[in-house]
Parts: structure tokens; C-alpha cells; sequence
């Protein structure tokens, strides 16, 4: 048993899925959240605290005695620029009086997307999410820089995955098919797109956090070869033995959407990740650290046993 205590602001699919990594490697966990209540995802030897990270005390009190934080915060995605800035801040200082390392979890909102994205690509958002994304991911790494904290980002495409419901392979798509409806999917259904399995994500989060190799640079998760969503909505359909039943919400209808609905209004200036080609390479972390992408079909058939469990009132 290693003691060097890992602490996860955040309890969602990624938070959950680090702490079971983490755990996997013999780290004690502790895991932060705004309610104090356990999600089913996270193990049961897990510490939970409740804290609102930003309320800068609060913070630092959540990670007394933590080696490694890690930043794996999401505020609702309509309410991003309203509370990023002070949980970014609150999290960074709850690292620094604790001394520990500091691994930022991110996305890929701040990259140039019309060719291929890798660790390489030009920094250059293309919305205000990418704006504010790319603005958070400089202060992490200016601090790394400076000196003031010892940093590490990961990045990932949209995730699918056990867990996931608030993303656009979650309930939409797998929810749905479980559920015998039609699965939904937004912009194009025949475009490219490099989709992230949650558990790779959390692998890769704790394997930087664990080396300090890692540290002073971003790197990007494990995603397998891309697929379009027609095509991933056809795999989960013949795992399931149905024909495919897809329905696409076009630019047009999720604006009309946005009139109604806070999140998908948040959805609409994202759309050109679906109605061009989104591809991801993720060969630097794969060959550095030894963390392969799951395929597929593996994370297809995890997910839907996911899906039918919650389909049927289990965890």
C-alpha cells in the first residue's frame, strides 16, 4: 500500500473512474464533491469530503495532506463562465498549501480542429468554451513555469463510457437504445469523430499523476481509431440485435432547442466538432506510458451492461 494521499475535486465519471485507478495502483483516495455523497462508481474505501472548492478555505481544508489534486471539476455546461474561474482558482490553491502536484483535466476546446488534433496542434479556439478553456489551461501551466506549482493536464475528446449520461454518447444514445428508443445524436451522422472510453480516461489521469515524468506538459488520453456516430450507433445496435435507429438534431433544431433548454443553448457554438471531421491522435501517451486505447467494441459492450443495470434499477 502506497500512502501518498490522492485527492479528486470532483465526483463525476472521470473523478470516479481516477479513483478506481488510483486504487487499482494501491493509493489511498480521497474524493471531494459539493454534497458529500458517494456516487455508485466509487469505491466504497474511498474517502468522501463535502466542500465547495470555491471558497478558497474550504478547498485547502479538502486537501490537507494530499500528494497529488486532481482538477476534475465540471460545472453545468450552460453555468461554465459563471463558476470555472473560481473553482480554478480554488483548486490550484488548495494544491499549492498542500505542496502537491497538480494534474488538470481538461478538453479539447482550445485546439485548432481542422486537421487532425494531437499534443501538437496550434492553440486556436473556435468559441467562447474554447476561449475560457484555453485561458484555465494557461494558468495552470504558467504556474508550472513560474514555479509556484509542480502541473500536468490531460485532454480528451467527448467521453462514452460507464457512468456517462451528460455527454453526446451518454443517455441519449446508449440510454435510449437500452431503453428500446431511438438514439439521438447531434449535427452529422457521417462525419469522423474520436470519442474518449471514460475508463482510459481515468488510467490516464492517474498514471500522471503517478510519474513525474508527466509533469510540465498536457498530454492527450488514449482514444481509438475514430468512427462517426452512425457508425457507433450501428455497432451498439448489433450488440443489442436491433436494427439502427438513429435520429440526428440538426445546427438548426438545436437552436431552437437553445431557446427552451439551458444546456442545449451551451451545445450550439460546440456543433463544428460534429458537423466536421473531429479526429484525435493519441500515440505521444500511448508509447510514454504504456496506457492503450480500449477498443471499441469492449467499450461498447461495458457500457450498455452499464446502461441495462441502471435500465433496471441496479448500480
Amino acid at each position: 500500500m502506497n500512502n501518498e494521499l490522492h485527492v479528486i475535486l470532483g465526483t463525476g465519471p472521470v473523478g470516479c473512474w481516477t479513483a478506481r485507478s488510483l486504487r487499482a495502483m494501491g493509493y489511498p483516495v480521497r474524493a471531494v464533491n459539493r454534497t458529500g455523497n458517494r456516487p455508485d462508481l466509487l469505491p466504497p474505501e474511498v474517502e468522501v469530503v463535502r466542500a465547495d472548492i470555491s471558497d478558497v478555505s474550504a478547498a485547502k481544508d479538502a486537501a490537507r495532506g494530499a500528494s497529488v489534486v486532481y482538477q476534475a471539476l465540471n460545472p453545468p455546461y450552460h453555468q461554465w463562465a459563471e463558476f470555472f474561474p473560481a473553482l480554478q482558482v480554488g483548486a490550484m490553491a488548495a494544491a499549492r498549501s498542500a505542496g502537491a502536484k497538480f494534474v488538470s483535466i481538461e478538453n479539447l476546446y482550445l485546439y485548432d480542429s481542422s486537421a487532425s488534433i494531437d499534443e501538437g496542434s496550434p492553440i486556436m479556439p473556435r468559441s467562447n468554451k474554447g476561449e475560457l478553456r484555453r485561458k484555465m489551461a494557461e494558468e495552470v501551466m504558467t504556474a508550472h513555469e513560474r514555479g509556484t506549482l509542480r502541473t500536468t493536464a490531460l485532454r480528451s475528446s467527448d467521453y462514452y463510457g460507464p457512468g456517462v449520461v451528460a455527454s453526446a454518447f451518454g443517455s441519449m444514445v446508449f440510454g435510449n437504445l437500452v431503453a428500446g428508443k431511438r438514439a439521438q445524436v447531434s449535427g452529422s451522422k457521417s462525419m469522423p469523430h474520436s470519442f474518449a472510453y471514460i475508463e482510459d480516461v481515468g488510467r490516464a489521469a492517474a498514471m500522471l499523476g503517478t510519474r513525474d515524468e508527466a509533469l510540465g506538459r498536457a498530454w492527450i488520453a488514449p482514444h481509438a481509431s475514430p468512427l462517426t456516430q452512425g457508425e457507433m450507433v450501428e455497432l451498439i445496435c448489433k450488440r443489442l440485435g436491433i436494427a439502427p435507429r438513429i435520429t440526428v438534431i440538426t445546427p438548426m433544431l438545436m437552436r431552437l432547442a437553445g431557446l427552451f433548454i439551458p444546456a442545449a443553448g451551451a451545445s450550439v457554438e460546440m456543433l463544428y466538432e460534429f458537423t466536421a471531421p473531429f479526429v484525435v491522435g493519441s500515440t505521444l501517451m500511448q508509447r510514454r506510458f504504456g496506457v492503450p486505447p480500449t477498443p471499441v467494441e469492449t467499450g461498447i459492450e461495458r457500457t450498455l451492461q452499464w446502461f441495462r443495470n441502471r435500465e433496471n434499477g441496479g448500480r
